[in-house]
């Protein structure tokens, strides 16, 4: 019987225990094998990284983190000529762009849309938001259309 109250001797428990969301040891889903085995090795466990590993595979836990190849282009997708590559911005307010990237955090990632216009450089509305929901992206587009309406808007 250990001190947290014998069903942590089991290593799947173990796992699942110090992933799990919880304010305790900052448990997120963040974690991969190797920040588990950390933590577990802090509270006095010792598990090699690959039994954790194919413990949380085996329970269908994984770290959240962005994936590799995110923006491979696909062989089966169609490819579209870029229209504005030699259009010439004369004027504020002619062309505006919008675009969503996310900043990792250490417990997940925020995500920031933003709308530009592309002569003076000028931030027309912008939006940080902890999930990517279609209302969060609507709200960015209409603070911005409510600003003017521009003669191009462009999204990637």
């Amino acid at each position: 019987m250990d001190a947290h109250g014998g069903w942590l001797a089991n290593p799947a428990y173990l796992v699942r225990w110090a992933v799990a969301p919880g304010p305790t040891l900052h448990r997120l889903p963040v974690f991969g094998s190797r920040k588990t085995v950390v933590e577990l090795a802090k509270l006095g466990f010792r598990l090699c990284r690959k039994r954790v590993r194919r413990l949380m595979r085996e329970m269908g836990i994984w770290a959240i983190y962005p994936k590799p190849r995110l923006s491979e282009n696909r062989e089966n997708h169609s490819k579209y000529s870029y229209l504005l590559n030699n259009f010439k911005v004369e004027e504020p307010g002619q062309v505006w762009a919008a675009g969503i990237t996310y900043i990792p955090m250490r417990e997940g990632f925020m995500y920031l849309a933003a709308t530009l216009d592309w002569y003076s450089r000028y931030v027309v509305s912008w939006k940080v938001s902890n999930s990517l929901e279609s209302s969060f992206c609507l709200e960015v587009l209409e603070q911005a259309l409510s600003m003017g309406n521009p003669a191009i808007f462009n999204i990637d």
